[in-house]
């Protein structure tokens, strides 16, 4: 039919010809764009039922696709363009969405979208403003959309959506074509006396007013691009509200806040009620894999944090949340940002979150670990402070601060939200059981409960918690979660000689681990790594940014807008009785029994509380001022007086007297333990445990120090270790030339394919032991000299004390084994006796380390004993001589075990004499190994702090 057409119509049989001539001659393309339309409706007026018609649906969307075709080729064209021309002139698009509406076909739908999509994007004969083809598009979308429309496939609903944020992007460039749009039913769009008249809407909203507007709230929960573009249209529609006070009444009577945290609120239902916290078999980082660490158990009731379902749900409500945030950076409104806080407020945080929290418990199996887990990440993705104030100010239980705003106000949009905040207070009234207060039970005292937990991955979130609370939200800490107190002056900064006093206490602390490595280096890592998390704190802005005139200050990009948001952080210090430092530092004091992870968030938190630059370390992180005692024998260096003849008010005078207060600043005080903050004691007695662990494991320094070189292979080498790794001399063991090594003897071993293959985390384990469980041992553990280090006295920092100036010198290794042995008769044996004995060092220290230890004892320092020479003589009479040998010989009693501590003294059967078990806490020496190379690192860490903050916040007295 389609060769006599052409050959009538005297036209070329050249398909490709005939294209191209159409294409380029407005008036052919035209001719065949009517014919196509004529097709198109003679097709759909002669079919009874396109449903059941299948022939007759075919035809229609090849009519649909040629149309849309033509048009899309001519938008590309230069003018003039007559089929847009047509289209626009007879109104194409509304036959053709009767036609897809009635189709209930997929294919004629999306070929329906698709020529609606192609006329918006030619962006001539202003479609988007015509009220009939607005009015044809959106009762094209609902009725495709709705509840009694066929089922559309994935790639459709995305067809629309993106049709539908199009529009959207139009009306964000144009407000003008909004009215096309939005029709509200108690206003005409041209009556101008009706917008005064905003007192006589009723509130009532419906779909029929703005049919786009729902059609994308239908779509925000969905994941990948649908919901992108339904999210985004909505943000540019609540945008457009800025200039139409019209659509602003209506969005702030409408149920978008509700449906907004409604939704919410579902997405975090949906979330696990109860969560255990777990790593991956071959994702599991290396200083928990060289520990006790095991696998949490889960079940269909306790989900495991790595598993696809829990993240997908947990991501899909976070982005929900991330666009709330959205919502209120381009709400331009006030009354439409009040109104959706203030659903925010009462629909999840009252009714779903404080709840969640509330009844959260850690004996049925993890409901605290979930609910805290779920609060730590919305701390951490949410930036608006809006939205972080409403979340802390409820759950802390701060005081409310009542607006300074009038009572009546006559703003219409104002009147209309305060109807739309009575009921919801009407709805929340209605229901019967009440809801629960803040002010019973808050954020800060299941904080403290969660800390003092017997189950460590309850501490564990907590300490996580309170971490981000610290660095993200530190003013909100200030009052509630800490217990501190203002500094006035600058009396309460520590002189320069206790700062130099108090760096070298640190290290000389770091030093009695002892080590091979290169600690310089590795602090001044550290110093910079340190230096960057203190510049990056929020509250560190204000100090380290130049003081410049208010015109010229940047003020934050999102002021708070809620009058209730606490005050900026002033200069404060940490009260030593804080029952959070103190409930950390009961932790701290079990710091080689507890799991790592624990004692990596323990540490982090300590540093949080740290880095803040209004937060003075003085009293409970370093010695108080006041507690400062110098000696009287420093006046020997006095500096000679001055000419008597100086005038007081002299420059000499006064340069004399600046010497002066720069010499009493640069004496170091007198380090009397008893001034020592806790902290500072508990590491003391954490590094008396290790002088106590070094005498009862053997090899510990070279078990410590292969435990810090395979921290470093995790961190630097490949997956797959090769034979021909560099080693430092120090960690070498001394072979003859020619011989095989005694590391090649071990990989062989590794990689003998007889062996069952263990589990991920036993082949990273092995790899690493069985790298290092040899090389760095001597030959003889007699012949190994000692690093310098402190056994029974404590450490006191002296003028002569420079730990990093003087690195712990290397080991050095005795082959005495090596040279012990018979003679080898060829370099063959030599190599198997290297081997062999490799294997049995190897099998030495895996037992050394699977070994079970608990918390070593430490003896208390022996105090001195002050002699008085004051006491009057007694007299000494018979009885009284015999109450003194009484006494004497109940003393021996109690200093041979006698007295109450003796008696509750645990006895080998692990019950003591009052009948009470004692159940000591146990763990591998791996374990402890792990947790004293991460308690040297936080020494080091903790030193650095210091040295950053003198240097960034002048903190050091020097007058």
């Amino acid at each position: 039919m389609d060769f006599w057409s052409r050959l009538l119509a005297h036209t070329p049989l050249s398909s490709a010809s005939s294209r191209k001539d159409f294409a380029k001659d407005p008036a052919r393309r035209l001719h065949r764009f009517e014919k196509e339309y004529s097709q198109l409706l003679h097709t759909w007026r002669h079919s009874s039922n396109l449903a059941h018609d299948d022939e007759a649906a075919e035809q229609i969307e090849i009519r649909l696709q040629e149309l849309t075709s033509l048009l899309s080729d001519e938008s590309r064209r230069p003018l003039p363009h007559p089929c847009i021309s047509f289209s626009a002139a007879k109104q194409v698009y509304i036959p053709v969405a009767k036609i897809a509406t009635s189709s209930y076909n997929e294919w004629i739908i999306k070929e329906a979208v698709l020529f609606f999509a192609t006329l918006i994007e030619s962006e001539e004969e202003a479609f988007v403003e015509n009220d009939n083809f607005s009015g044809s598009l959106t009762n094209l979308l609902v009725r495709i959309t709705g509840a009694n429309s066929i089922r559309l496939s994935a790639e459709i609903e995305a067809r629309i959506v993106e049709l539908a944020f199009n529009i959207t992007t139009k009306i964000r460039l144009n407000p003008e074509i909004l009215p096309a749009w939005f029709k509200s039913q108690h206003h005409g769009p041209h009556d101008a006396k009706r917008v005064e008249d905003h007192d006589k809407f009723t509130g009532k909203t419906q779909k029929q007013d703005f049919p786009l507007f729902y059609l994308l709230m239908d779509y925000i929960h969905h994941e990948g691009k649908v919901g992108d573009f339904a999210r985004t249209g909505l943000l540019y529609i609540i945008e457009a509200a800025s200039s139409s006070v019209l659509l602003e009444q209506w969005i702030v009577e409408s149920d978008l806040s509700t449906l907004m945290a409604t939704g919410l609120g579902a997405l975090y239902s949906q979330l696990s009620r109860k969560l255990v916290i777990d790593h991956p078999s071959n994702e599991v980082p290396p200083c928990l894999a060289l520990s006790d660490y095991e696998h949490p158990k889960s079940n269909y009731e306790i989900v495991s944090s790595c598993s696809p379902e829990f993240l997908s749900h947990v991501d899909t409500f976070l982005s929900h949340l991330l666009f709330w945030q959205d919502v209120l950076n381009h709400c331009k409104s006030v009354e439409v940002k009040s109104t959706l806080l203030e659903h925010f407020q009462v629909i999840f945080l009252q009714q779903l979150l404080y709840p969640s929290l509330l009844e959260s418990s850690d004996v049925d199996g993890g409901s605290s670990v979930a609910v805290l887990t779920y609060l730590r990440r919305i701390l951490e993705s949410v930036d608006h402070p809006d939205m972080i104030n409403l979340i802390l100010h409820y759950l802390l239980a701060l005081p409310d601060v009542v607006s300074a705003m009038p009572a009546d106000s006559g703003d219409i949009v104002s009147a209309a939200r305060k109807r739309k905040s009575l009921d919801l207070a009407t709805m929340m009234a209605s229901k019967s059981e009440e809801a629960a207060d803040p002010l019973l039970f808050n954020l800060v005292d299941l904080i403290r409960a969660c800390l003092r937990s017997q189950n460590h991955q309850t501490v564990h979130v907590t300490l996580q918690l309170v971490s981000t609370i610290l660095k993200r939200h530190h003013r909100y800490a200030v009052t509630t979660l800490l217990d501190t107190e203002g500094v006035l002056d600058e009396s309460h900064h520590r002189t320069a000689g206790a700062q130099a006093q108090e760096i070298d206490y640190l290290m000389a602390l770091a030093g009695t681990i002892g080590g091979d490595d290169n600690f310089n280096e590795l602090y001044e890592n550290l110093l910079r790594d340190t230096l960057g998390r203190v510049e990056n704190h929020p509250c560190s802005t204000t100090l380290i940014t130049p003081k410049t005139s208010t015109n010229n200050h940047q003020l934050p990009a999102v002021p708070d807008s809620l009058p209730s948001a606490p005050r900026s952080v002033r200069s404060h210090t940490l009260r030593p009785e804080d029952p959070l430092l103190n409930i950390m530092l009961d932790r701290f004091e079990t710091f080689f029994t507890n799991p790592v992870e624990t004692n990596l968030c323990l540490t982090e938190a300590v540093i949080d509380l740290a880095v803040c630059g209004f937060m003075h370390l003085e009293g409970w992180f370093l010695r108080s001022p006041q507690s400062y005692d110098f000696e009287d024998d420093e006046e020997d260096e006095d500096i000679p007086p001055p000419d008597p003849s100086l005038d007081p008010e002299s420059q000499e005078y006064a340069e004399y007297i600046q010497m002066q207060h720069l010499k009493e600043c640069r004496r170091r005080p007198k380090w009397n333990q008893a001034s020592l903050p806790r902290l500072l004691k508990v590491l003391q007695l954490l590094c008396d445990q290790v002088e106590a662990y070094r005498e009862q494991v053997p090899r510990f320094d070279d078990l410590l120090q292969q435990r810090r070189e395979a921290f470093q292979i995790a961190d630097h080498a490949p997956p797959i270790p090769t034979p021909s790794r560099a080693r430092t001399p120090s960690s070498q063991t001394p072979t003859v030339a020619g011989t095989p090594s005694i590391e090649k003897g071990m990989f062989d071993e590794a990689r003998n394919p007889s062996r069952e293959r263990p589990s991920g985390l036993e082949v990273f384990a092995q790899r690493i032991l069985s790298e290092l469980g040899t090389p760095s041992r001597s030959g003889s553990p007699r012949g190994r000299k000692e690093t310098r280090r402190v056994t029974s006295e404590r450490v006191t920092p002296m003028n002569d004390i420079t730990p990093l100036r003087t690195p712990i010198p290397n080991r050095s290794f005795s082959p005495t084994s090596v040279a012990s042995a018979p003679a080898p008769t060829s370099w063959d044996t030599r190599g198997d006796i290297f081997n062999s004995q490799a294997k049995a060092f190897q099998a030495i220290d895996q037992s050394i380390l699977a070994r079970r230890i608990g918390i070593p004892e430490v003896k208390p320092p022996v105090e001195p004993v002050t002699l008085s020479y004051d006491r009057k003589p007694a007299v000494i009479t018979a009885d009284s001589a015999e109450d003194d040998g009484d006494g004497s010989r109940d003393s021996e009693e109690e200093g041979e075990g006698g007295g109450e501590d003796a008696l509750l003294a645990p006895s080998e059967d692990g019950e003591t004499d009052a009948g009470t078990v004692v159940e000591e806490k146990t763990v591998s020496v791996s374990h402890v190994l792990t947790n004293v190379v991460l308690l040297q690192s936080f020494l080091f860490e903790m030193a650095s702090v210091v040295q950053v903050r003198a240097g960034l916040f002048d903190e050091v007295r020097y007058t």
